[in-house]
């Protein structure tokens, strides 16, 4: 059986630091992220659906910025985590970004990468730090669980269609 990552677009119309952002996260998270990348947000769009966990989204594009895209990301899918990446350090952009629905404002820098991959992370690892928070057991014990339950969920729905 082969797991799949989660699925994680990039949504910016400066091809080349899509392309190298893709390679750093891929470099990051291995087969934990399965990456697609867009340079506009309509074809994002298109391929939004309830699969979608993560997208990393421009703020300043052609066509529909960054914040019209978000707010038709979050009707399609509420459950998508976008984070939102922009050279404008202004702070009602920010403000607009967090009132559509953006988890976090990231602004283009030296920082931004690695601000990204925090981001990015604790995302990835948000279920593991419920358990850890909710009932007061270990990381790794959190991990046990996690894996047992997954694959309780594999066993019975293989018996079911047997």
């Amino acid at each position: 059986m082969q797991t799949q990552g989660l699925n994680l677009f990039i949504v910016d119309d400066n091809k080349s630091m899509v392309t190298a952002l893709k390679q750093y996260l891929q470099n990051k998270f291995g087969i934990s992220l399965v990456i697609s990348t867009f340079y506009d947000g309509e074809s994002c769009l298109e391929k939004i659906d309830k699969e979608t966990h993560i997208v990393i989204l421009d703020h300043n594009m052609q066509g529909k910025n960054g914040i019209e895209v978000l707010k038709s990301i979050k009707a399609i899918n509420p459950n998508t985590k976008v984070i939102m990446l922009s050279s404008n350090e202004d702070m009602e952009t920010a403000i607009n970004s967090f009132r559509a629905g953006a988890e976090d404002y990231v602004v283009k820098g030296l920082s931004s990468w690695k601000k990204i991959t925090q981001l990015v992370s604790r995302i990835i690892t948000a279920p593991i730090q419920l358990i850890v928070d909710e009932f007061g057991v270990s990381k790794y014990m959190a991990i046990f669980f996690l894996t047992f339950f997954s694959m309780a969920i594999v066993v019975v729905s293989t018996l079911h269609y047997m």
